[in-house]
């Protein structure tokens, strides 16, 4: 349970919010936004430390790995408020991963900083004194640029890590070079707590690797851990301050891509990274770095440049998320895609979205049921993503599988099932290493304006 504080701090948040949105998108849309808010079912959500014996054994485990890898922990500080800078000296400590060392570059004008770490007397606790405080991005460089580990992860001044979040990084590592592959990046799932990490809400189970969805928001974000080489070769771009990460995980994801690798952007599930809420943060007040925002539009007009797309780039009504554009000349552009799927016709004024997901023993339509105008958990039912599976009845071919789409069409015309035909039609898609993109804005065929579409 919450405690009076915490609730009514999460009620001021909460109405700060509604107001920021009231004022970009309108009363219509910000009165559907709260009442999804208020309908949607809330998860029973409780975070469960490992315990003693579960972190003994890993330990033990950590132990007896022949040439275990290094990690460095790059952390970017500027006048840290001290409780949030002793968590973070804590929660380092606390791993149960010992091969670690933690860089702090300090553009601080005090010296707090650097008497916390002298007071801790641990050798893999390295600190830096910058000349000056040059931004999230050029700071953060200079903790990558001392790190020594294989790999290197990037941690906010105020953020946490679980106890067991190298360990787990370091275990899937190992399995994946276990099949042969080198990743790139790894990332975690995260929650968020409070200012006094006594209340763990908000867990974001994320996907595997989606390109589209990521080219609609970071949802990769915390907590990332990249190769050192690559990213000592991309470093992070002053330019994108606010959307930094954003920029530098469009960048290395870019790098997989070229080389038709996906599987070396490596999900590892489970809570690893606490982001923390109070006043400054945007995890508490999106509004709070209205900058980031258009770093992050930036980023992905960068990125889609470099990729030689020609696409439009543009905010949703949520900050942080965004559409990208590619017109009709979407599979000219894109060769990695086979099919485009939208929205089925909304049902009694819920969406019908045609996703087909395997999941239990049987096929489920992902987000069906929303009401209109709400988007979903992460806003993800009114993003742009790759998926499995979508319903043949809304979805355009590249012109090679026109044959096969048209088969497909006969076969539910004569009286096939809708979700069979649809996952085997998908299916040989796929196999050929090609994408199907949903995207919600689109309604039979056409574009509709995803600020002012009534349906999301």
């Amino acid at each position: 349970m919450f405690t009076f504080r915490g609730k009514a701090g999460r009620l001021a948040e909460n109405m700060k919010r509604a107001w920021g949105y009231c004022r970009r998108n309108g009363p219509a849309a910000a009165g559907t936004a709260i009442a999804e808010r208020l309908l949607e079912q809330r998860e029973d959500y409780v975070y469960c430390p490992p315990g003693e014996e579960e972190r003994s054994r890993q330990r033990l485990a950590a132990g007896e790995w022949e040439n275990p890898p290094l990690f460095s922990v790059a952390v970017p500080a500027y006048e840290t408020e001290e409780p949030f800078l002793k968590d973070l000296l804590d929660c380092m400590q606390d791993q149960t991963w010992p091969f670690w060392e933690l860089i702090i570059a300090d553009g601080s004008g005090s010296d707090r900083i650097a008497r916390a770490v002298e007071g801790r007397r641990e050798k893999r606790i390295r600190y830096v004194k910058l000349a000056e405080n040059r931004g999230i991005a050029e700071n953060t460089n200079e903790a990558v640029r001392l790190a020594r580990g294989e790999y290197i992860g990037l941690l906010d001044h105020d953020d946490l890590l679980t106890p067991d979040a190298l360990y787990r990084m370091a275990h899937a590592l190992r399995e994946k070079r276990r099949q042969g592959i080198d990743p790139v990046f790894l990332y975690s799932d995260e929650d968020k707590c409070d200012r006094d990490k006594k209340n763990f809400f908000a867990p974001h189970r994320k996907p595997d690797f989606n390109l589209d969805l990521l080219l609609s928001n970071n949802y990769i974000c915390h907590f990332l851990m990249m190769e050192a080489g690559l990213l000592g070769e991309l470093m992070l771009r002053p330019g994108y301050d606010g959307a930094q990460d954003y920029d530098l995980v469009l960048r290395a994801a870019g790098k997989a891509l070229d080389e038709g690798r996906e599987d070396v952007c490596v999900h590892v599930y489970g809570v690893l990274y606490h982001w923390r809420c109070h006043s400054a943060s945007t995890a508490s007040n999106p509004g709070s770095k209205n900058y980031a925002y258009e770093a992050g539009k930036r980023a992905l007009e960068d990125f889609a440049a470099s990729r030689g797309w020609k696409v439009k780039v543009s905010h949703t009504r949520h900050l942080g998320f965004y559409r990208t554009e590619f017109g009709p000349e979407l599979f000219r552009q894109r060769e990695d895609v086979g099919a485009l799927a939208w929205p089925l016709p909304s049902r009694g004024g819920k969406l019908v979205s045609g996703i087909y997901d395997r999941r239990d023993g049987g096929v489920r339509m992902r987000y069906a049921g929303l009401w209109k105008g709400f988007s979903g958990r992460f806003h993800r039912a009114a993003l742009a993503q790759d998926v499995e599976a979508a319903d043949i009845r809304s979805m355009q071919v590249r012109p090679e599988w026109e044959e096969a789409f048209q088969k497909a069409l006969f076969d539910l015309r004569s009286g096939g099932e809708p979700a069979e035909i649809s996952l085997e039609f998908c299916a040989k898609i796929r196999e050929r290493g090609q994408r199907i993109l949903w995207d919600p804005c689109r309604r039979d065929g056409y574009v509709e304006d995803h600020r002012d579409n009534p349906e999301l």
